[in-house]
């Protein structure tokens, strides 16, 4: 087992790490996580996605949030800051188990000096710090093939146990389906160089399938109404529907040339290293890292997020790089520090921060006694805002729509695009009565002089900007500017 000190000191940083974490990544980090929530347990009001009509999402991740929205609601402590930070804190938490689970799978099959590399290159990874706190299924399936792997029999390991690395690699993929990428060629390897084969089916894989499974289909059968098999339904929209692309798509060796790169960043000259040093038995690992990569190259879409639970094994082989330099030992260890530090608090304090600042300003709206009477239009890129989960209170809120063409329709155009193509005309045919008008405005400010018209004939006022990004793109403008009608109640 890992020292006491070791976990005192990963939940010490982890947990700081949660909080200068005030940024935010990608939507489904609210969306698919503590909306559903919201939704699942707290007055039955959150806002449920396409996907969640679609059936294409499982209830479990999010049940592991309800819960503690119910907990604090039982507590009379659901206050809106506890909703936010309390699943934050809780995905720290585990994740600092993760780091130091990581360290005994290492200690186990090398020495302590040498899983201390792997813990503190672990510790140091940029995209780790970035990422780990974040309430996204991503995290929580990188968090439970870190588990899983503790339990993983690889040749020299003395911690192998077939039933608990499969119950994990079954809950991993139960929770995001894709985990069944990363753990193919693990499991078929030990598979072959399993005795009893005819055992490992009939006594791990069937009965752990099973109630992984059987458990999953309930969950989601007691809130969808009735049965389905989500997993089935996500592999199939995403691998061989491939509608993804929706949401952009790149060229096949992005992985490659910027989302491996990027997501090591400065690790990657110690991932090269540490590949050519690293004993034979590691040699699976490395062929499951290249495998998911390949097999993710395939799909359309990329995100930098998808490839997210590779990283813990590639922090094992820059840690074996770092265990061999000898004599550069400590400068190569101060230069990871310090070359990952700018990225991490950068990343977590200051890019993409608008839109989780914003919203501290519309829960200011429940606090009014006015509150029946506000209502709030995100006139932003869909889902660029987190919703009911970061506001808690029945406000009347609306946001330009964007689901995918699920009907097959050849002249399909979604709500957010017909908007983009032609703001003032949009606005001023949705809003043709005055009475349809919502109190607050959001928008980027790419956006102000389009519709400059518009908010000055409605009578809208700037009441506040916020800082977003220094790297404005598109429709998404470096500042939030929040507007309120002048002729309503003073909110």
């Amino acid at each position: 087992a890992a020292p006491a000190p070791l976990l005192a000191l990963a939940l010490a940083l982890r947990t700081l790490n949660c909080f200068l974490v005030q940024t935010s990544f990608v939507p489904d980090e609210y969306w698919q996580s503590l909306e559903v929530a919201h939704r699942m347990n707290i007055l039955n009001y959150g806002y449920l996605t396409w996907e969640w009509t679609s059936s294409l999402r499982g209830y479990s991740y999010p049940l592991v949030f309800a819960s503690m929205y119910k907990a604090l609601q039982l507590l009379g402590k659901d206050n809106v800051q506890l909703l936010i930070w309390v699943p934050r804190l809780a995905q720290a938490v585990l994740a600092a188990f993760a780091d130091v689970k990581l360290y005994s799978v290492v200690q186990h099959l090398e020495n302590s000096e040498t899983a201390k590399f792997v813990f503190f290159c672990q510790l140091c990874s940029w995209f780790t710090w970035y990422s780990c706190t974040r309430t996204l299924t991503n995290t929580m399936e990188t968090i439970l093939t870190i588990f899983a792997l503790s339990y993983y029999p690889i040749k020299g390991s003395k911690m192998g146990n077939s039933c608990k690395y499969l119950a994990l690699v079954a809950l991993a993929i139960v929770i995001r389906p894709t985990a069944v990428i990363l753990w193919m060629p693990l499991v078929f390897s030990h598979f072959l160089q399993e005795q009893r084969k005819a055992d490992l089916i009939l006594h791990n894989c069937i009965p752990v399938g099973l109630v992984t499974i059987g458990t999953s289909l309930i969950i989601d059968r007691v809130f969808f109404g009735e049965w389905v098999l989500v997993q089935l339904n996500f592999l199939k929209f995403n691998v061989l529907q491939n509608l993804g692309t929706f949401y952009g798509s790149h060229p096949w060796h992005w992985y490659f040339t910027q989302g491996l790169p990027v997501v090591l960043g400065p690790h990657l000259p110690f991932f090269i290293h540490g590949c050519a040093l690293a004993p034979r038995r590691y040699r699976i690992l490395l062929l499951a890292v290249i495998w998911t990569v390949l097999v993710y190259s395939t799909l359309s879409h990329k995100e930098f997020r998808f490839i997210y639970p590779v990283l813990p094994f590639c922090m094992i082989f820059c840690g074996y790089s770092l265990k061999h330099l000898k004599a550069w030992k400590k400068t190569a260890a101060s230069f990871l520090l310090l070359s990952n530090l700018v990225p991490a608090l950068y990343t977590g304090l200051v890019h993409q921060r608008g839109t989780l600042d914003v919203m501290s300003h519309i829960q200011q709206l429940c606090n009014n006694s006015q509150q029946s009477q506000a209502s709030v239009f995100i006139l932003m890129p869909c889902h660029s805002t987190p919703f009911y989960s970061h506001v808690h209170c029945p406000l009347k809120m609306r946001f330009l729509q964007c689901p995918p063409n699920l009907t097959g329709n050849e002249s399909y155009v979604d709500e957010a695009d017909v908007f983009y193509s032609n703001p003032l005309g949009w606005l001023n045919k949705e809003f043709y009565n005055d009475t349809l008008l919502p109190s607050h405005l959001i928008l980027f400010n790419v956006l102000e002089q389009e519709i400059s018209s518009f908010l000055a004939l409605r009578g809208y006022e700037k009441t506040a900007t916020v800082f977003h990004t220094h790297v404005p793109q598109g429709r998404v403008g470096s500042h939030i500017s929040i507007y309120r009608r002048k002729t309503e109640v003073n909110y």
